[in-house]
């Protein structure tokens, strides 16, 4: 896979997914709006402790119930390329684990994963989780850039092993790296001298739970001043015909109050 241009279509991006598991788009954001993102999150991060376990990172900072904390990614939540891929790939859907991460310098390699490890659904199934990873910093093979297993989301009954070849995502600040959530992944080792800050936005199918509990995680007051899409994305929706009604109504009814 190369990565793509900034002219990038819903459908490039689509063959990408199908081919490798993953897309690279550059040039979403331009390097003044990436700059003001990271310097945001950066402040937000200075009161978030490191991570509780080797997953997490113990030299991590990780910015959980993020559109709480920030507006500046809303943006990013409803990107026109990103919901046009969304819609194709799963269809109806929510967030599902938005956060922020700031790989500190010693932290080592991640182990490699799936995100949809956490839903008990047998291989080979739809996808049900599409992931965006935001760089607001360059990503080098250095400071721990993402290492993906190309073309493991069709794998059924393998993992990876020491011989699986990795692929390390270097691209520049301000770009979105797809990937879906049968592919095979993980944080990179940071050997630089200063944090590197990415910003995951899961979405899942609405039929399954979200990772993060966003009715509780983003207080009503805020998901009013919302754009509604975005609402819809944090939960004040319904799955057809009426999975996740509220009293016998649509969720977003309670925002009216």
């Amino acid at each position: 896979m190369s990565t793509l241009t900034t002219t990038a279509t819903v459908a490039d991006v689509l063959a990408d997914l199908d081919t490798d598991g993953y897309s690279i788009v550059p040039g979403i954001f331009d390097r003044a709006e990436a700059e003001r993102i990271r310097a945001e999150l950066t402040a937000i991060a200075e009161d978030v402790p490191c991570g509780r376990n080797a997953f997490e990172g113990f030299h991590t900072r990780r910015i959980y119930a993020l559109f709480r904390k920030t507006r500046l990614l809303d943006g990013a939540a409803t990107h026109p390329l990103v919901l046009g891929v969304l819609d194709e790939v799963l269809r109806h859907y929510q967030l599902s684990a938005p956060t922020g991460i700031l790989i500190g310098p010693g932290e080592p390699a991640q182990v490699l994963h799936h995100d949809d490890a956490v839903y008990p659904l047998p291989r080979p199934h739809d996808q049900v989780v599409v992931t965006c990873m935001w760089p607001f910093d360059d990503f080098t093979e250095v400071n721990g850039a993402t290492r993906l297993v190309p073309g493991s989301h069709r794998w059924v009954e393998r993992s990876p092993d020491d011989s699986t070849a990795v692929t390390i995502a270097e691209m520049p600040a301000g770009s979105v790296m797809f990937y879906v959530g049968t592919l095979w992944h993980g944080g990179g080792a940071n050997r630089s001298d200063r944090p590197r800050l990415g910003v995951v936005l899961e979405y899942v199918a609405s039929w399954l739970r979200p990772q993060e509990n966003h009715i509780l995680g983003v207080p009503p007051e805020i998901v009013r001043q919302l754009p509604q899409r975005l609402q819809e994305l944090l939960g004040y929706n319904v799955y057809p015909p009426f999975l996740g009604y509220v009293d016998g109504r649509h969720p977003r009814r309670l925002l009216e109050n």
